[in-house]
Parts: structure tokens; C-alpha cells; sequence
């Protein structure tokens, strides 16, 4: 089972940018995709994006335009780069991994505040 270390989130200003990182252990070359979801107080816990290991993504919706995902495959590493920051944005950012042999991990969490 790998482990997930995230890094990044704070307090920031509407309008403003945060990126997160999440750093992959333990699973090697297995890892299928990687991504973040986020959970804000007293609501289920939703996708935001996901990269593929071919490179694809996926966006919600309400993302889409101003959160960009990559990934750094030689590091295991990958990266939520989130512009144009609302108040809505505000959560528990949790990062995942799943890899082909169908294991699912989740990292420790970090808090993104957007504040008016």
C-alpha cells in the first residue's frame, strides 16, 4: 500500500492562487491515476480532477477553466494548480491514488480557505 504526501493548501484571497502537491510512495510503477478530491463542511466528498497515467484529465465542472492538474511521473508526484480562487473553494483538498491492481489511497488532507 503506498502513502500520499500533500503540501500547499492555506489561506488565500478570492481571486487568488494556491497549488497543491501531493508526493506518491510505495507504489512504483503501478499507479494508475492520480487526482484530488475536496470535502467542505457537511457536504459528501466530490472529484475535482484526475490525470490519467496516458496524461488525460477530467475537471468538474465547476473547475474547469481555472484548476489545471499535472504530474510529474519520474517523481510521483502530482500537482493541482488552482487560479481564480472563489469562496466556494473552500474545503479539504484530499489527494488519491489507484493503481491497475486496484488499491485506492488517500493522503492526510490539507484546508484551502478562500476568503472574500
Amino acid at each position: 500500500q503506498g502513502q500520499l504526501v500533500e503540501s500547499g493548501g492555506g489561506l488565500v484571497q478570492a481571486g487568488g492562487s494556491l497549488r497543491l502537491s501531493c508526493a506518491a510512495s510505495g507504489s512504483g510503477f503501478s499507479i494508475y491515476a492520480m487526482g484530488w478530491y475536496r470535502q467542505a463542511p457537511g457536504k459528501q466528498r466530490d472529484l475535482v480532477a484526475r490525470i490519467i497515467s496516458g496524461g488525460s484529465t477530467d475537471y468538474a465542472d465547476s473547475v474547469k477553466g481555472r484548476f489545471t492538474i499535472s504530474r510529474d511521473n519520474a517523481k510521483n508526484t502530482v500537482y493541482l494548480q488552482m487560479n481564480s480562487l472563489k469562496p466556494e473553494d473552500t474545503a479539504v483538498y484530499y489527494c488519491f491514488s489507484s493503481t491497475y491492481s486496484g488499491s485506492f489511497d488517500w493522503g492526510q488532507g490539507t484546508q484551502v480557505t478562500v476568503s472574500t
